[in-house]
């Protein structure tokens, strides 16, 4: 499995990568795997302000329904607009072409309470 060292991680198994104030946000290729064939992405907060651990959306594999949760707090500003006719991009490419939404932080400082990918690969037993 793929942990990119650049990037933060939640023990929700949610990604981010920061680029200024602004962030992208996916799920991890532990989370993908362990969900499965991933088949619909709703995102729930378009435009809207979401507070660090508050869900924004929801993932719905062939075995199951997560929901996803804010690693920060921010305003969703995009959605990824492959997904809706290429959900499996998640699968396929977690940190890449499969990421979720855009965010504008609100507090760069909830970073710092985020996981490296070394402390992320301890959680998940790696």
């Amino acid at each position: 499995m793929d942990f990119p060292a650049g990037l933060k991680y939640t023990k929700d198994h949610e990604w981010i990568k920061v680029d200024g104030s602004d962030a992208y946000i996916g799920i991890t290729e532990f989370a993908q795997r362990e969900l499965g064939d991933i088949v619909y992405i709703d995102i729930i907060a378009l435009g809207k302000e979401v507070g660090k651990d508050e869900v924004f959306g929801t993932v719905e594999a062939v075995k199951t329904v997560s929901d996803l949760f804010m690693p920060v707090a921010g305003t969703i500003t995009e959605i990824n607009p492959a997904l809706d006719k290429q959900p499996e991009l998640v699968n396929s490419d977690p940190y890449g072409e499969g990421w979720m939404v855009k965010a504008t932080l609100t507090n760069a400082s909830d970073i710092d309470s985020l996981l490296s990918a070394e402390s992320y690969q301890s959680l998940i037993g790696v």
